[in-house]
């Protein structure tokens, strides 16, 4: 299976934005499942609303405990607010030839949850490292999200090939395009490649 790298540009002054931080647990509705994707409705005129940026994710990782944080930013830079609004952490590398592994399952992800003053692990049921943040259920034109993450590598991981592994944040949402209701996403994200100590 083929995955396409998205990059994330910054086109907006973080800084003087109004914030809003991942805090706890909070309930909070999943977009229809049955909608379709916002890309998939794309002729060339579509524009991703969320604006991401990452700080701290070095170009490469010693494989081990040791914990690499970092914070992950997504900015509505739209003029409208954005609904359904969902936050998910995620780890692992792009896969581009048939037979190469994924590095997910051999990671860890933590958020700090700032209501807790924890660190909370995200895991998705396969194992894989991933899983979604509590975060607001909107985001306002020009509001910013900000999520500290922390991600390791365990010395498992055989390098018996090249990784081409990323972790950051991913934001979705509804939006409307072509009298369509579908599913938009962001991403806040960067590329390390891991090597052993």
């Amino acid at each position: 299976m083929k995955l396409r790298r998205a990059l994330s540009v910054s086109a907006a002054t973080v800084a003087l934005l109004p914030v809003v931080v991942a805090a706890a647990p909070a309930s909070q509705a999943a977009p229809a499942a049955e909608l379709p994707k916002c890309s998939d409705l794309d002729t060339g005129q579509y524009h991703n609303t969320l604006v991401g940026r990452t700080f701290g994710i070095p170009e490469s990782i010693t494989l081990g405990t040791h914990w690499t944080t970092y914070t992950a930013t997504l900015t509505n830079a739209s003029a409208k607010e954005l609904k359904s609004f969902e936050l998910s952490g995620k780890l692992g590398s792009y896969l581009y030839n048939e037979g190469e592994r994924d590095l997910s399952p051999y990671g860890d992800l933590e958020y700090w949850d700032t209501s807790q003053r924890a660190w909370k692990t995200l895991r998705q049921a396969g194992g894989n490292a991933g899983g979604a943040i509590p975060g607001p259920k909107t985001l306002k034109p020009r509001e910013s999200v900000h999520v500290q993450l922390r991600f390791r590598v365990s010395k498992d991981l055989p390098l018996d090939q090249t990784y081409d592994a990323f972790t950051g944040l991913t934001g979705t949402f509804i939006d409307r395009y072509r009298d369509t209701d579908c599913i938009a996403r962001g991403d806040a994200d960067g590329g390390f490649s891991p090597r052993n100590g």
